[in-house]
């Protein structure tokens, strides 16, 4: 039953020699294939020119669009004027563009994401000011609404949260979309300082401008001390999952509950990156204590394989408060688990 001289010889014979860099598993040579070059290297991790998920770049002119054949487009939205608290998070997208090894393979998932979809990083979104949020969120909205047209589906790197409710105008507007919304916040929040267009409220936007079903979203994650501000999210019939109910659920309850929320319905996946706990993502705007383990956020990710994905989004990573990049690395991470579930339900 142990090991000897029998089985070290036969592992001497299929792996030493010259089968030491032969791959026996069909997949997993499959895999390799489509990673490394005729050589037998890939490019090193710290050289060329960074990208999102290290994606192709593909260069757009905004006065005449072309996407060509592209599936997925992953954009940048360097804009955090809707923020309440620390600013920081227009260079999110620069600093995910930075974090090298996420990808390309899902062992979870087994896809190759940036293989198997025609994806490119098309760059940031067009945006005409740097000081006016109403502004912006008219750019967000138009630049996804010609995304959307020619039937790209959008992946995006945030910025602060605000961003994702001009998203979904654009995505959500030929039918209201369902949501899976992973945060600390419910983000459903009234008129904040005169203004309803801040980080606090995109989704209750997004109801009120008729574009997402409140009955097929879910948030995950929920917690902190401005649940007094949410109301609208229960008033609308969506379904709050609050961090300290999730060890009682078990995460396998929580995805279930998730799947059963959202259906085949048309979903976009939402993911902000203070839905962590602090001790994994400090680099924040609105940090709350008692979130959830990265290990949480995969699980909850790869738990939603199959849902019909019509958009994503990572936000509120602000680099200057992560000394040591390991929320910019979690946020990349999360980003490529979207992209994952984009591979999963356009190519099984």
């Amino acid at each position: 039953m142990g090991f000897d001289d029998k089985k070290l010889a036969a592992l001497r014979e299929r792996f030493g020699g010259g089968n030491e860099g032969r791959l026996w598993d069909d997949h997993f040579r499959g895999v390799a294939n489509s990673v490394f070059n005729t050589f037998g290297t890939r490019p090193a991790p710290f050289a060329g020119m960074p990208t999102l998920l290290d994606a192709p770049v593909r260069e757009i002119d905004w006065r005449q669009p072309d996407f060509g054949d592209l599936q997925v487009a992953l954009i940048g939205v360097p804009m955090d004027l809707g923020v309440t608290n620390r600013n920081g998070s227009r260079f999110g997208p620069r600093a995910l563009r930075c974090i090298e090894r996420v990808g390309p393979y899902n062992h979870v998932q087994k896809c190759v994401p940036t293989r198997e979809l025609r994806v490119a990083d098309i760059g940031d979104v067009p945006l005409r000011s740097r000081f006016s949020l109403a502004q912006s969120h008219q750019d967000i909205e138009a630049t996804y609404r010609t995304l959307c047209g020619a039937g790209v589906l959008p992946l995006s790197v945030g910025g602060d949260h605000s961003i994702t409710s001009p998203i979904l105008r654009a995505v959500g507007a030929k039918q209201p979309v369902a949501l899976v919304h992973i945060d600390a916040h419910c983000d459903t929040g009234g008129p904040f300082e005169g203004s309803r267009f801040h980080h606090g409220g995109p989704f209750r936007q997004a109801v009120l401008d008729g574009v997402l079903d409140p009955t097929r979203t879910i948030q995950i994650g929920i917690r902190g001390s401005s649940e007094y501000l949410w109301e609208f999210s229960y008033a609308s019939g969506m379904t709050v999952i609050h961090a300290e109910e999730i060890d009682a659920m078990g995460i396998d309850a929580v995805i279930a509950r998730a799947l059963e929320v959202v259906g085949d319905h048309p979903v976009y996946v939402s993911f902000d990156i203070d839905s962590l706990d602090p001790a994994f993502a400090p680099g924040t705007g609105t940090p709350e204590v008692g979130g959830l383990t990265t290990r949480e956020g995969l699980d909850l990710l790869r738990g939603l394989a199959g849902i019909n994905i019509v958009g994503g989004d990572v936000v509120e990573v602000a680099p200057p408060y992560d000394a040591t990049a390991n929320t910019a690395h979690a946020g990349a991470q999360m980003l490529f688990e979207i992209l994952s579930l984009m591979c999963v339900r356009m190519t099984r």
